[in-house]
């Protein structure tokens, strides 16, 4: 793992999957991660799922680096400013990475039906809940990594090319995350800060070995049902990833790009917590692209 010892991140969706495997891997680095969500022991949000970021900061103290749990509605901007307000207080203005892994749109995604024939309020929704609240996010954090002069953006997505991913809204939200990184990079650019976009691949996230009646120590039992699964890759992976883009002096190389754990593990070397390197986009090309054609080209 790299270096991150007195770094500052900003983890907003932290709660479970990416947004945690994201924060413990940089708590693991030595990052104070404060680490943002809607459910915490107190509230469960509309997810109802067990997962708190209560638990998130745990396990970041526990890596090795500082938790700090707060609860934000990344919606509402008064919380959002708060939040803000509150690291630039605690931590002397210092913010060196911000981490936008905000989704919860699950529930809200139509899988079966095209744009004409489905519920356009909750396509609406779906789309405030995973793109309004980046925006949020960005417009009141953004300030305390400007007057550094320095530090980087991540927007976490799913995809990092122009394919199709399924379903309209989803599609429109995934992509439309790309392009928050894409902006941001631009305007952020003179002041020395980066920003990028990220995909995992095949993700083993809690909701996931759930829907497989799996676990973590037997996800494999999973491929039998799924034979793509043998190819998955915990949230781990995507946090590591993650933590060497924040360490990574020449970053500003990457601003402005969409990139993958399949292609960040080449060049810094990180490998999953079992010690493989997955990589699922050379799973794609050799065994799906028939099925649902190429990749396709990079925004």
């Amino acid at each position: 793992m790299p270096d991150l010892t007195g770094h500052v991140a900003l983890v907003a969706g932290a709660t479970r999957g990416g947004g945690r495997g994201i924060a413990v891997q940089l708590g693991a680095a030595g990052a104070t991660v404060y680490v943002t969500g809607r459910s915490s022991g107190s509230a469960r949000a509309g997810l109802d799922r067990p997962e708190t970021i209560e638990e998130t900061a745990s396990q970041v103290t526990e890596a090795g680096g500082v938790g700090i749990a707060v609860q934000v509605d990344h919606s509402r901007p008064d919380e959002v400013r708060a939040l803000a307000d509150r690291i630039a207080a605690e931590r002397d203005g210092r913010l060196d990475l911000l981490v936008d892994s905000v989704w919860g749109g699950d529930p809200l995604t139509d899988w079966e039906h095209p744009l004409w024939e489905q519920d356009l309020d909750t396509g609406l929704r779906l789309l405030r809940q995973a793109v309004e609240t980046h925006v949020i996010t960005s417009r009141f954090v953004l300030p305390l990594l400007v007057a550094r002069g320095r530090g980087l953006v991540v927007e976490v997505t799913d995809g990092n090319t122009a394919r199709y991913r399924g379903s309209f809204f989803y599609d429109l939200a995934k992509s439309t995350v790309i392009r928050l990184a894409v902006a941001q990079a631009a305007e952020l650019r003179p002041h020395g800060v980066a920003a990028v976009a990220i995909t995992p691949g095949f993700l083993r996230s809690e909701a996931v070995l759930d829907h497989f009646g799996v676990t973590e120590a037997t996800w494999r039992d999973a491929i039998a049902q799924d034979p793509h699964f043998a190819y998955s890759e915990t949230p781990a992976y995507l946090g590591r990833a993650v933590a060497h883009l924040a360490a990574d002096p020449d970053v500003m190389r990457k601003t402005g790009r969409a990139l993958a754990t399949w292609s960040l593990y080449e060049e810094y070397g990180f490998t999953d917590v079992d010690g493989t390197q997955p990589d699922f986009a050379a799973h794609w090309a050799e065994a799906l692209v028939d099925e649902h054609g190429p990749l396709g080209d990079p925004l």
